[in-house]
């Protein structure tokens, strides 16, 4: 077969044909099987859960709510004489066993969907960042309400953000319950996959459930398919409850919210310097969250979210990009994954304020230990900067680039008779001398590689006569355009009336 016969329509037309709308399937999915790289082994994990479990029937844990021990006291928890409750093994193992394994987490858009648990990766977002790196100076400047909305709208378009939970917080807006009411209406605006965020107080949490119901359909909707999930830290470390939070629990779970019960302990301040240790203890406290939820209403959708911060001895710095965090949260993934649970770890926290080589470096390495690891929820992994104290516009789409080649790295080699390529090779051999046009060659191009949009490919001289761009100012670029043309109208008219109508809602639409 000649290669103009392979090459049906030339250049042009496969380039036409690579352009069409779903043409080409996505190489690199999201929701990949991760579970390949353990850096404990086997014996390690098993001590490790079977200390965090000693732990918490020896020491237990302090200030528990009156409600949440009530209902531990009834499933054979008890009082030791300095008021800390411990918990024999058989609850801690009844909870464990009991426990949501699987389940949807839902966009409002169902094909938004994704299933947590099991083997399956998502990257996607966490965070608070109280900075964002502005797109025109280059500065870091106090977080508004716009930029959570713009954040939001962005990320909607980046095909490797799974979901997107509220990453940077409206400074601009004082009062906690207007806080509340317009980040969740941020997110009902600006996307329609899965989205989460955080209550500050329980009583917050009806009212905002009456706007979700607005905007699912009606009275008593959300519950029925809940689209957003809550972020809780029930547990202070070491080893103690905070009351708020338990509160905001019973709450969200009186609505039906999905729960990311995270545990966010950090090395050498609230948990031990030690790896080994820090992971006991913070395995501890997740397990105290898990014990919570299961004993309020058993098999309940909850993240299991043990992740695993680290600090700078030297100084006390928070530090998320480094070797030891990526370590831990690999570890992290592994010990959730031995126990059955959906798991959720935190990576691609860059202390790097710039967008520079430090925050490739520290994005890829966390982020690829985790996902590969085996992650379900791998947080904080897109935009987030300066040990999470920013955010940023261009690393949104760096990081959804980056995302892409882990998916890739992690789907692996396919080999079988036709991937081998032997009739392939025969063909260049004893025709001609080459592989370009072979159908092989154009069927491995869409199926087998990533072409990512932002990285620069391109020979020297051309990147010389283009300015000398560097990935940053690509993606500053693209990241404008986008916020300029894509305005994603999720609430229908009459109903973003309503919501207007009954919350105060800050967010000036143009």
């Amino acid at each position: 077969m000649s290669i103009a016969k392979k090459r049906s329509g030339g250049r042009h037309g496969r380039h036409q044909h690579r352009a069409a709308p779903d043409a080409i399937p996505n190489p690199a999915p999201s929701g990949v099987a991760g579970g390949m790289y353990k850096p404990l082994k086997d014996r390690e994990v098993e001590q490790i859960i079977d200390a965090a479990i000693r732990l918490l029937g020896q020491f237990g844990m302090s200030e528990v709510p009156k409600p949440l021990a009530e209902l531990f006291l009834a499933n054979g928890a008890t009082w030791r004489d300095d008021g800390r409750m411990v918990f024999p093994r058989q609850l801690v193992e009844h909870c464990i066993s009991i426990a949501a394994k699987q389940f949807t987490l839902h966009g409002r858009d169902p094909d938004r969907s994704i299933e947590v648990g099991g083997k399956a990766v998502h990257f996607g977002t966490g965070g608070a960042a109280v900075q964002t790196l502005d797109l025109n100076s280059g500065d870091y400047r106090p977080s508004t309400l716009q930029d959570l909305y713009d954040f939001t709208r962005l990320q909607d378009q980046l095909p490797n953000v799974s979901w997107f939970t509220r990453c940077c917080i409206a400074t601009d807006i004082e009062n906690p319950f207007d806080l509340d009411v317009n980040t969740v209406y941020a997110l009902l605006r600006g996307t329609t996959k899965p989205v989460a965020t955080a209550f500050t107080l329980a009583e917050h949490v009806g009212p905002i459930v009456a706007m979700l119901d607005l905007a699912a359909g009606g009275d008593e909707q959300f519950a029925k398919r809940p689209f957003v999930k809550t972020h809780i830290s029930p547990v202070i470390s070491p080893l103690r409850f905070g009351e708020d939070a338990v509160d905001v629990t019973f709450a969200c779970m009186a609505h039906n919210f999905p729960l990311s019960c995270i545990t966010a302990a950090q090395s050498g301040a609230t948990a031990p310097a030690t790896l080994a240790g820090f992971l006991v203890q913070s395995l501890a406290e997740t397990l105290a969250s898990l014990m919570m939820v299961n004993i309020i209403k058993p098999g309940y959708p909850m993240v299991f979210s043990n992740w695993p911060l680290v600090i700078d001895l030297r100084t006390g710095a928070f530090s998320g990009g480094g070797g030891e965090t990526a370590l831990l949260n690999a570890a992290s993934a592994q010990i959730s994954n031995a126990l059955g649970l959906p798991s959720g770890v935190a990576a691609s926290m860059t202390d790097a304020k710039a967008i520079d080589a430090q925050a490739g470096k520290e994005k890829a390495l966390t982020a690829l230990a985790a996902g590969l690891a085996g992650g379900n929820l791998i947080y904080e992994s897109s935009g987030m900067t300066a040990s999470l104290l920013g955010a940023s516009f261009e690393a949104f789409l760096i990081d959804n680039d980056m995302h892409s080649a882990i998916y890739r790295m992690m789907r692996g080699i396919e080999v079988n008779d036709e991937t081998m390529s032997l009739k392939a090779i025969e063909d260049a051999i004893t025709e001609d001398g080459h592989f370009l046009g072979h159908d092989t060659t154009l069927a491995a191009m869409e199926r087998d590689y990533i072409y990512p949009p932002l990285s620069d490919r391109n020979p020297p001289i051309t990147w010389s006569e283009q300015g000398r761009p560097d990935i940053w100012q690509r993606a500053n670029q693209q990241a404008k355009a986008i916020l300029a043309d894509y305005h994603p109208a999720y609430l229908l008219p009459e109903i973003d009336q309503k919501i207007r109508d009954l919350f105060p809602i800050h967010l000036k639409l143009n």
